[in-house]
């Protein structure tokens, strides 16, 4: 059987701006075989910067104008690196990621957007922020509204920089003040120049500085500032002004990294030809804020990057196919319209001058039709089945669920038992374990050696990250054992591309396991690629302890159970596969997942009578299994187990990891609520957390000990004696 298409080139996007969103959507709906897409964006969201003084003055909360990159990468079949890209290095065509490897390219496209940030102001980096990026302020705004509520910090602001975008904050924070009840708010924004708002029409200039005084927001004009500190910051002419926030909001400014990267350059901008590419690297695009129009200059305005979208997607297409590309003609006005801090707003075109509330809903409509692109993501039709298939096929393909990757693809325990118990018995004295234990022990000297593999199907398309989340879930039988990691094996399965696209993903997954292997103390030595029809990663560890292993078998009534991770990998998966998780909450997960277990391990073993990791067959199963093999019952208390950030809404709605049915059967004795936190004791994890059943008398030391090395226990329940082995309340 033929594998699907192979890959052939890479093209990576780096920046989730609206342009490359926009993109993304383009390329769901019609994408192109044989290229790899990928998007590199710090945050699993990206600001849409038009709703932002809606979102300060509490017309919208945050997710309201937040599109969602995981949801519309999953949607486009792109790969999502969350990271921050800090260069290119055109002769190896790679892109540098901070915390992350390079990543190759044959096209790439920057769209970045800009910087509000005074970085060379004093003290700006210590007690300013930035209007933009986005993510930075509207979390220090949240944190400002807070301090004032409480009371901790009086409600001063001072904006530097009196163009449009600092006059609109103005406007938008007042009302927010003023709207929350805090004490006498002050606003002052400071311009440099002799007027403010330089950039629009005196009409639509008269009605802002209209609204400004209305609502008491103090105007410095020929005011320089010179620092910032704790207490506000100090002018040119030795004024001082106290506030506590201060924001840049003084013009564009371009991401430093930029002139690092050799390109063609104005004002730190990347200047792009009409095509949109580099005009000194063809191999290269650039579009929104952060790309210059050197044959028709523009001012940076969102209205242009969403325009720019359907040449940047014909023109990397064409690249990739030997079609034709097109250029871009920017248009030469276009209207603006300027959030006044209620539900008003002043347009500015052609000298006109229209004031009020009818052009905020105007405004309003613009904005949520543009964001309703990203949340109403057209179903695409899938490829139709030949008009004679076996029987069943039709039924099992009827759910239209797709595959889970990580532990959910795993074969239900039940089965697995039952294929287990058909194997013989070890015939070496030195093999002390029996089939079905966590992992093999070995007899080793005057210890033992502890043995385990395990393979995972990939649920993200980030080789790297994929890599470190295998390891870490491979590395949890020996770290439940008690043992210290001794060598690790690994065995992957490639998507069939090309060979230089081979070398460069294999890279990235070898680079991500090393920093697992080696920050546990284990080497990797070795191991076997092959090719298949998807990624899928695994490796064969070994372990080493002085005495003798932890087995699952050793709990003792009395003992208290601890839990070192919250649970709910399955279903935020599951939920992402299906395009019905918010960013946020996977980009959690992805990060409770790469939490190594060696500390909590270290902090355990002394103590621990029994213990396990709970991966596949979910909380319930692993308790279960350890129950059963030391003769005893759990009682559970449900409030007190921890969920992943989604978790509990998701299972809510019905999302259940393709596993979860068999996990569910296979204890269908267990009584148990009907309701979603109950549901995920079923839900398998990829790289959980450890569970441990320790002395009672203990418990508060080992809490606290888990506290002094950055790391969390969770008392679930305890270890008892009942006819009823697991019982929940």
């Amino acid at each position: 059987m033929q594998s699907p298409l192979p890959l052939t080139r890479d093209v990576v996007l780096i920046g989730g701006g609206h342009t490359h969103a926009l993109v993304l959507r383009r390329w769901g709906m019609n994408p192109l075989p044989g290229a790899r897409l990928t998007l590199i964006n710090p945050a699993p969201t990206a600001p849409y910067t038009g709703m932002l003084p809606g979102y300060v003055a509490g017309h919208y909360d945050r997710d309201a104008l937040e599109i969602d990159l995981v949801r519309l990468a999953r949607f486009a079949g792109a790969r999502l690196i969350l990271g921050t890209a800090t260069g290119v290095d055109r002769a190896a065509q790679r892109v540098r990621i901070e915390g992350h490897p390079d990543v190759s390219y044959d096209i790439a496209s920057i769209d970045v957007g800009i910087t509000t940030d005074l970085p060379d102001l004093p003290g700006f980096a210590d007690h300013a922020v930035g209007a933009k990026p986005l993510g930075v302020f509207a979390a220090r705004w949240d944190r400002f509204l807070a301090d004032i509520a409480a009371g901790l910090c009086a409600a001063q602001v001072a904006i530097i920089g009196g163009g449009v975008a600092g006059v609109e904050l103005a406007l938008a924070m007042m009302h927010r003040m003023v709207a929350q009840g805090a004490p006498a708010p002050q606003v002052t924004v400071i311009e440099s120049a002799s007027a403010p708002l330089s950039g629009i029409g005196a009409p639509s200039r008269a009605a802002l500085l209209a609204h400004m005084q209305r609502q008491g927001i103090t105007l410095l004009t020929d005011a320089t500032v010179v620092s910032v500190d704790a207490d506000g910051l100090t002018l040119a002419d030795g004024a001082t002004l106290v506030a506590r926030l201060v924001i840049g909001a003084a013009g564009a400014r371009p991401h430093p990294w930029l002139a690092g990267t050799g390109l063609d350059l104005q004002g730190g901008f990347v200047t792009v030809d009409a095509q949109l590419r580099s005009v000194s690297d063809p191999k290269i695009y650039a579009t929104g804020d952060c790309a210059h129009l050197a044959y028709a200059p523009r001012p940076k305005a969102g209205v242009f990057a969403v325009r720019q979208a359907p040449v940047l997607y014909h023109n990397l297409r064409a690249d990739l196919t030997g079609g034709n590309t097109r250029g871009y003609r920017p248009q030469q006005g276009y209207l603006k319209l300027i959030s006044t801090g209620g539900k008003g707003a002043v347009a500015d075109k052609f000298g006109l001058r229209l004031d009020g509330p009818r052009l905020w809903h105007w405004k309003d409509r613009i904005d949520r039709a543009f964001m309703k692109k990203f949340e109403d993501l057209p179903q695409m039709p899938a490829p139709k089945l030949p008009a004679v298939v076996a029987a069943g096929l039709r039924e099992e393909l009827a759910g239209g669920k797709p595959l889970c990757g990580g532990c959910g693809s795993k074969v239900g325990g039940a089965d697995l038992a039952a294929v287990l118990s058909a194997l013989p018995s070890a015939q070496r004295e030195d093999v002390l374990s029996a089939p079905g234990d966590d992992a093999a022990v070995l007899a080793f000297g005057t210890g033992q050696q502890v043995l385990t593999t395990d393979h995972l199907r990939a649920f993200t398309e980030d080789p790297y990250r994929m890599a470190r989340i295998a390891a870490i879930h491979a590395l949890g039988d020996i770290w439940a054992m008690g043992a210290a990691p001794q060598a690790a094996l690994a065995s992957v399965i490639l998507p069939r591309m090309t060979p230089h696209m081979q070398a460069e993903t294999l890279r990235e997954i070898m680079q991500g396991a090393t920093e697992i292997f080696r920050a546990a103390g284990a080497d990797v030595v070795g191991g076997h690629t092959s090719l298949g029809s998807e990624l899928t990663i695994g490796f064969t560890v070994t372990g080493l302890t002085d005495g003798s292993a932890i087995r699952n078998s050793g709990a003792r009534p009395g003992d208290i159970l601890i839990l070192t991770k919250p649970i709910g990998t399955g279903t935020i998966l599951a939920a992402e596969m299906q395009g019905k998780a918010k960013g946020a909450w996977v980009a959690a997960c992805y990060a409770a997942m790469e939490q190594p277990l060696g500390r909590v391990s270290a902090v355990l073993t002394p103590f621990a009578h029994a213990m396990t990791d709970v991966t596949g067959f979910g909380l319930a199963g692993h308790l279960d299994a350890m129950m059963a093999a030391s003769g005893t019952s759990a009682r559970l208390v449900l409030a007190d187990i921890p969920l992943l950030d989604g978790a509990e809404p998701l299972a809510a709605d019905g999302i259940r990891s393709t596993i979860w049915p068999a996990n569910r059967a296979a204890l269908g004795w267990m009584p148990l609520p009907d309701t979603p936190h109950a549901a995920l004791l079923f839900d398998p994890q990829t790289a959980g957390g450890l569970l441990a059943a320790i002395p009672q008398d203990k418990a508060d030391d080992i809490l606290r000990a888990l506290r002094d090395v950055g790391e969390t226990g969770h008392v679930i329940g305890q270890v008892g004696s009942d006819a009823q082995r697991l019982l929940v309340i």
